[in-house]
């Protein structure tokens, strides 16, 4: 199974084919993100209407549909996996919890997120904090919580699953990243210094995408073997993700994206443009995206995990 990056774009159908299975990953998501999201009288309308208006502001849910696809790889289906699904939906909670907080006056200070005003632009500061607090608790509380039917061995798994997200959305992952992309704002890095970029990158944005897909490997019961393949493609996907991410910043457009463009160099943060340049950005890329392949061809794994890989190289949004 080779997968050659002579041609940087995917094939017209199976483009067709990756949109396809994308918007059928979403709509079982987004179904299982309303069944699942707290509403009163669980919880004060407030925050159910927040947490309601930050997770369906419309997201690519790349993040879940990586867990799914990790996860159909592994048992070699296409059907959605109820337990994978569960899983998929905490990683999109913490995810959007984390933009939540990164929009913050504190933190990035943007005022438009996935096309629409920010949470805390809405609903105040304080609000929008307690919103992100509530979906990363909530996030675990799901995680936390035995499907119906499930066996010991059901359990075991989602108990594994539960302490990789832990660990890659902490302190040693996504909010360590957090803390050193603030401490590199407006200290510009050369290239001497690339190890710092990539280490922050693959904290604050990789290590969540890291969790996403090993997660859904383990619910499938991968072997430690395909684990670590999984593990190694995500880590260069992350990688690919961010440097996308950041050529974008610089040549997307607000609407689009759904975020602000030029925020990042507005706010003097260290990014790979600002490092190399565009057109070694965009080398990068490439070649972690053939890396990440290159893992998924070691343990002969198959799926969407390729495609998904190609559409990261080539997104415009």
């Amino acid at each position: 199974m080779s997968h050659s990056n002579e041609q940087a774009s995917l094939p017209h159908a199976t483009q067709i084919l990756l949109n396809d299975y994308f918007k059928k990953a979403r709509r079982a998501v987004d179904s299982e993100l309303e069944r699942l999201l707290p509403t009163p009288p669980q919880c004060p309308n407030l925050i159910s209407e927040i947490m309601s208006y930050s997770v369906f502001a419309g997201g690519k849910r790349f993040r879940p549909i990586l867990t799914l696809a990790a996860s159909q790889a592994v048992s070699q289906t296409e059907t959605i996996l109820g337990s994978a699904l569960r899983v998929a939906c905490a990683v999109e909670m913490i995810h959007t919890y984390s933009l939540i907080h990164d929009d913050l006056p504190a933190m990035d200070d943007d005022t438009l997120r996935r096309g629409r005003p920010t949470a805390h632009v809405i609903y105040g500061e304080g609000m929008a904090i307690l919103a992100g607090d509530a979906l990363l608790t909530e996030a675990f509380n799901l995680l936390a919580q035995p499907a119906k039917g499930a066996t010991i061995n059901d359990q075991s798994r989602a108990l594994r699953a539960l302490h990789r997200i832990a660990v890659e959305s902490g302190a040693a992952g996504m909010v360590g990243g957090q803390v050193l992309d603030l401490q590199l704002t407006g200290h510009p890095l050369d290239k001497n210094n690339a190890e710092m970029l990539r280490a922050m990158h693959a904290k604050k944005t990789g290590a969540l995408i890291k969790a996403a897909a090993v997660a859904g490997a383990i619910m499938a019961s991968a072997n430690d073997t395909t684990i670590k393949a999984i593990e190694t493609y995500a880590t260069h996907l992350g990688l690919a993700f961010q440097i996308v991410d950041d050529i974008l910043d610089v040549e997307g457009a607000s609407d689009a994206l759904g975020k602000t463009v030029g925020k990042d160099a507005a706010a003097g943060k260290v990014t790979y443009p600002s490092m190399y340049g565009v057109q070694e950005s965009r080398q990068r890329a490439t070649a972690a995206v053939t890396a990440a392949q290159q893992a998924l061809d070691s343990a002969s794994l198959g799926g969407r995990l390729s495609d998904i890989a190609n559409w990261v190289l080539n997104r415009s949004k």
